[in-house]
Parts: structure tokens; C-alpha cells; sequence
């Protein structure tokens, strides 16, 4: 199972949601998802999101599942390395109103160095 973790702050990512959902209609992921989409508006076409999990649910999806794919959002990182998962982290930009800022980025780096996590910036690097 993939679970999709877009975090509680105020901010979209709908972008990232566009391209599961794409990547599902290409037939090029096949496993089952989960998503919390958090603030994001986008509605899938190929699987359904939950905006919010209570404590016990996210637990639950994060023991699940087999892959997380997150936001650059250190909350979501580190509790996904607590529970020893697979993780593809994809940072929010500003340029797309996903952030006031680009730091997600330089997140996603210091993680990246260390060998923690896979990183993906658009549809084809998360394939």
C-alpha cells in the first residue's frame, strides 16, 4: 500500500495528487493508496483522498503501508524513518502556491545525503 501525506499546514499540493493520479491511469502504479490530502482541493480520478486522519488512522496508515510519499514536511519524514518505511518525498514549491518558500527543497537534500529517502520533483521522477 502507498500512503500520501500532504501535512496540515494551510497550503495545497495538488500537484502531487495530479500526478499519483496520473501514474494510476498510465497503469504505472498498481499498488493501493491512501491519501491524505490535507488543504489540497484536486480530486483524483483513480483513487479517493481523506483530508484528515485522526492520530489513530495515521498511525494505522503508516504501519501499512509499504511506500510513503510525502511532502518535504520533516513531521511526515521523520515519522515515517521512525517506522522504518520506504520513503519518496517531494517538496513543495513556491512558484505553485504550494509554500511561502522553496526550503522543502534544501529538506529534502539534507535527507537525501544521508541516504534516508528517495526524492521526486514531477510525475517522471516519481515512476
Amino acid at each position: 500500500m502507498i500512503f500520501i501525506v500532504l501535512g496540515s499546514q494551510r497550503f495545497q499540493f495538488n500537484r502531487l495528487l495530479q500526478y499519483i493520479d496520473e501514474l494510476v491511469l498510465e497503469n504505472k502504479i498498481n499498488e493501493k493508496i491512501v491519501a491524505q490530502s490535507g488543504h489540497s482541493d484536486y480530486v483524483p480520478s483513480s483513487y479517493s483522498v481523506t483530508p484528515f486522519f485522526n492520530k489513530d488512522e495515521f498511525t494505522h496508515n503508516i504501519k501499512q503501508a509499504d511506500v510513503i510519499i510525502t511532502h518535504a514536511g520533516t513531521g511526515a519524514i521523520v515519522t515515517a524513518l521512525k517506522n522504518n518505511k520506504k520513503i519518496i518525498a517531494v517538496p513543495r514549491l513556491k512558484k505553485y502556491l504550494e509554500h511561502v518558500d522553496d526550503h522543502q527543497i534544501q529538506i529534502v537534500k539534507n535527507f537525501v545525503e544521508k541516504n534516508y529517502l528517495f526524492e521526486a520533483h514531477n510525475k517522471d521522477t516519481l515512476n
